[in-house]
């Protein structure tokens, strides 16, 4: 992927962790907790990359 789609793709991770953070929050209970352990290794991994890369995120 280019740079602009990773950090597109980087944003809506970084929206979607906010999300399920508010809902855990709300609810004190998280039904998901895979799907925000795998959020949070997408965003590292998108973050390496791009630092690999030596672009600015």
């Amino acid at each position: 992927m280019q740079d602009d789609a990773l950090k597109k793709t980087l944003n809506d991770l970084v929206l979607e962790l906010n999300v399920e953070k508010r809902k855990i929050a709300a609810t004190g209970v998280s039904s998901k907790v895979v799907k925000t352990r795998e959020i949070r290794r997408t965003i590292a991994r998108i973050h390496t990359i791009l630092n690999q890369r030596g672009a600015k995120v």
